[in-house]
């Protein structure tokens, strides 16, 4: 029976055609006709070579609708900071603690934040954290010394992403209940977010395909001047 009804989906889509963003967020938001509430998710392809320092694309937007999801936020911390965090809304905090917890394999949170005097600790979690996204890094403001603006933004619609192989950045945009305004307004903020961040080493076209899908449909692809300024479509 799903095997049918994605079979319909894909059949609905037309591959090769660029759909504005109001066209492509109906089809998704049609298409995602699962039991739970489908996440929708931007795809970016980028004009960059991650294997290249200076190619890199890495950030944090703050989605102006939220992302949908209640996330569970750690915090490395110690006294005052500490405290600061459990005021702030953190679910997990603690310092050595935490550290051993999580050397033990015990990894309940969705995002990562640690104070910048914790860092030699949690340096010794990379290979833990790194592969799935969770290390703190001050480029996307999970690490400092402001523990209350970073878990409030954790909370409330921080996404961060970064560029995988291929040149490839993808990040939760909403769930497909969001009014189609609600999820317009992220994608947009999503794509703004990318483009500031366009490394020094680009060259050439800089975002140069883009397709929006939710979790269990066929993706879409957007048509970028619907989604960019004028000035970013050139950029």
């Amino acid at each position: 029976m799903a095997g049918k009804r994605i079979k319909k989906a894909r059949e609905a889509v037309v591959r090769t055609k660029l759909y504005g963003l109001e066209e492509a967020l109906k089809i998704v938001k049609a298409n995602a006709n699962s039991k739970f509430d489908e996440t929708v998710e931007l795809c970016l392809n980028l004009g960059v070579d991650p294997k290249h320092a200076d190619q890199m694309v890495r950030g944090v937007v703050n989605l102006p609708a939220g992302t949908g999801r209640v996330l569970r936020v750690a915090v490395f911390a110690r006294g005052a900071k500490a405290d600061e965090a459990r005021n702030a809304g953190a679910d997990v905090v603690g310092a050595e603690d935490l550290v051993a917890s999580v050397q033990g394999g015990t990894i309940d949170f969705d995002r990562c934040i640690a104070t910048p005097d914790m860092m030699p600790l949690v340096g010794r979690l990379g290979k833990v954290l790194g592969p799935r996204g969770l290390m703190p890094n001050p480029k996307v403001g999970t690490v400092t010394t402001d523990v209350t603006a970073a878990v409030k933004a954790s909370k409330g619609g921080a996404v961060e992403f970064r560029t995988e192989k291929a040149g490839i950045v993808q990040g939760s945009v909403g769930k497909a209940s969001f009014d189609d305004d609600k999820l317009a307004a992220n994608i947009r903020a999503f794509v703004d977010a990318v483009n500031k961040a366009k490394p020094a080493g680009a060259k050439g076209t800089y975002m140069e395909r883009a397709a929006l899908s939710s979790t269990m449909g066929p993706g879409v692809k957007l048509d970028l001047s619907t989604v960019q300024t004028a000035a970013q479509v050139g950029a």
